[in-house]
């Protein structure tokens, strides 16, 4: 049994999948490594292709430590019998916090605050921020994510609306409206949806139009359901207070949006948590071997 681990994983989780068989780890040459897999573990960061799967004729497992099977070509895996997995409750709990996080450096202006001291400006009196209690948080996509930013976002005493394709409910105070109600009325908007035909490009200058103004958008979900340029508009004339983005159109992000001063971003570090990623290699772990002792 030959395992292909193509990204960067926690050793604990590279020494438990080790014990499942011959493992080759971040290959230098992806290609080559997967002339002989049986088995392809891969992160975000590799496009499960058919042009891909071309080089690996005994692939049996494309096993994913992350939620969202977007970067795998899973109709092709399909017609190759190639059995797919993925971790979509792992990551869960990091994702909201992260989200969470972006808000109250958001409300904050944590971000900026912190560069100017590294100027050795004091600017005590332009940074007065908002609290978080008492504002209307709008949550696009209300699953495993959406939901739970919801739940600690109202102990933090936000009211809570939501959005989502089909029916959701929570264990906790939130309403559930239409997605266009749900940009009007939040001061806060928050994305955890999918990558999907009908969610790519979901946010675009209708939709930001639609905000409040003065409103915060952040968005740990995927960058493809951002429409950027319309975004910057937002941003740039003032539409928008701010944004927080984890995610983007392009990974390593390299565009204009970099430009502006509010906002917030970080590199795709949903996930990274220690903890998180040693449930994800648990569940990996968990589901590779049960599928190889079939």
């Amino acid at each position: 049994m030959k395992i292909v681990i193509a990204e960067n994983m926690d050793g604990e989780v590279v020494a438990e999948i080790s014990r499942l068989g011959e493992v080759v780890y971040r290959p230098h040459d992806l290609n080559l490594a997967l002339a002989s897999a049986d088995v392809l573990v891969v992160r975000s960061a590799t496009k499960v292709t058919a042009e891909l799967l071309k080089n690996a004729p005994k692939l049996r497992i494309v096993a994913r430590g992350g939620v969202g099977l977007d970067t795998i070509d899973t109709k092709e895996c399909e017609r190759r019998k190639i059995t797919v997995v993925n971790t979509p409750g792992a990551s869960s709990n990091a994702v909201a916090e992260l989200a969470l996080g972006l808000m109250f450096s958001l409300a904050r202006q944590l971000a900026r605050a912190d560069s100017l001291m590294r100027q050795k400006t004091w600017a005590k009196k332009e940074l007065a921020g908002s609290e978080l209690a008492g504002k209307t948080l709008g949550i696009i996509g209300f699953g495993r994510i959406g939901s739970l930013v919801g739940k600690k976002a109202h102990a933090l005493g936000m009211k809570i609306i939501y959005y989502n394709e089909v029916e959701a409910k929570a264990d906790y105070e939130a309403r559930s409206d239409t997605l266009e109600n749900v940009l009007r009325q939040s001061e806060f908007v928050t994305l955890h949806v999918p990558s999907t035909p009908s969610t790519k490009g979901m946010l675009n200058a209708q939709r930001l139009a639609l905000m409040k103004a003065g409103a915060y958008l952040i968005n740990t979900a995927r960058g493809d359901i951002m429409d950027e340029e319309a975004l910057y508009a937002a941003l740039k004339g003032g539409k928008l207070a701010g944004a927080a983005l984890d995610v983007y159109s392009t990974e390593p992000y390299s565009g204009k949006l970099l430009e502006l001063q509010n906002v917030v971003f970080t590199p795709h570090i949903g996930a990274g948590t220690k903890e998180a990623q040693l449930r994800i290699g648990g569940e990996l772990v968990k589901k590779l071997k049960e599928l190889l002792a079939k």
